[in-house]
């Protein structure tokens, strides 16, 4: 298939804080947005239904995230931001009803994919699609907790994975369970007992933004399946200091449990200063290339590296590389992978087979 899985959106967010309308297009949004202030997170909008068909974007993990107030001027706080673990937990409910809600109001832009079969259904659409037009196919959402702060009692993770919660993401920030970007810190007590919960129940473990001696940690000791859904390498980023990027130890023992990373088409995980020496117009699209290309060659091969773009989760128009207008671009890669050497069917790996074979793995009938 021609298709894109994208590991990594935060629409949920966007809609609630925002009001974005991801049934419109990008470009829609945009003008609707003129002269509106943004808030802490992002700029103009990269992502709508009708971008997504362009660029044949199948299938999203999509976030319920939310942040702690600790970590957002006053001045720029929206109604996605928690001063407790009971309100991020109201706000995940929230987000993930929203989810739900688009889903059975639009059938057509956006389905819900919680079961084997319901992938199964979606995926048929998307292989029956004429390949030389633009499809009007529903985008698949899977829901990815990005933070696991709103988790008040580990008795709810049933309720969680019933609702439709297939990923979790320990850390944005630290919380009681982990350490976290610009928070160092190793996993709790708590974070152990949480991590134990998790592979009872089939989760998949996303170690982005956990410290690095958090997520090696939750490595050695998670049994269940791991991912980094957006996480590039900090060594291809001169000069990089912070614990959000992975360093090549905790990038080796990610391959050996045989874990996906989601590569980041975002200028502040490509190259350092950027925005001091030539602005967007400087930083290509390339650069996202060489990220998946030094996964590739760390692990012997094309599949352990995927997309996870974070588009319009603090990544805007005016943060991604030169050749990217609105997600509709996001092909583009596929040209400088080619340049690089890659075959079809690596770049297939890349673009969507490596993770949507991840979470075939683990849902349920």
């Amino acid at each position: 298939m021609n298709i894109i899985l994208d590991a990594h959106q935060d629409l949920a967010y966007n809609m609630l804080a925002l009001g974005r309308d991801y049934r419109r297009s990008a470009l829609e949004t945009r003008q609707l947005e003129i002269g509106k202030p943004f808030m802490a997170w992002t700029d103009d909008a990269l992502i709508g239904w009708p971008e997504y068909m362009q660029a044949r974007v199948a299938i999203v993990f999509s976030t319920l995230f939310a942040a702690p107030a600790r970590s957002v001027p006053p001045e720029k706080r929206d109604s996605q931001i928690y001063d407790t673990p009971e309100q991020a937990h109201q706000l995940y409910k929230q987000q993930l009803l929203a989810y739900h809600q688009l889903s059975e109001q639009s059938p057509d832009q956006y389905s819900l994919i919680r079961t084997q079969k319901e992938l199964k259904s979606h995926l048929e659409k998307w292989q029956n699609a004429p390949k030389d037009e633009t499809p009007q196919l529903p985008v698949g959402l899977i829901p990815l907790m990005e933070g696991a702060e709103g988790i008040i009692s580990l008795d709810e993770l049933p309720m969680w994975w019933d609702l439709g919660v297939r990923i979790i993401g320990l850390a944005w920030r630290s919380n009681r369970y982990t350490g976290g970007t610009g928070e160092p810190g190793p996993l709790s007590p708590a974070g152990k007992e949480l991590l134990n919960a998790m592979a009872e129940h089939s989760f998949v473990l996303d170690i982005s933004h956990m410290d690095e001696e958090a997520a090696l940690q939750a490595v050695e000791r998670y049994p269940g399946t791991i991912i980094a859904s957006h996480a590039n390498l900090a060594r291809l980023v001169e000069g990089y200091q912070g614990n959000r990027l992975l360093t090549n130890a905790l990038l080796d023992a990610l391959l050996e449990r045989d874990a996906i990373i989601g590569v980041v088409p975002c200028n502040n995980f490509l190259r350092r200063g950027w925005k001091e020496t030539g602005g967007k117009a400087s930083v290509s699209l390339r650069l996202a290339a060489e990220q998946i290309d030094a996964i590739c060659q760390q692990a012997g091969d094309s599949k352990h590296a995927g997309l996870g773009t974070d588009f319009d989760g603090g990544i805007g128009l005016q943060s991604v590389p030169a050749e990217i207008d609105t997600i509709a671009d996001l092909p583009k890669l596929n040209g400088f992978l080619a340049e690089m050497g890659y075959s079809q069917s690596a770049i297939e790996d890349i673009n969507y087979r490596n993770f949507l074979n991840m979470i075939q793995s683990i849902l349920p009938a």
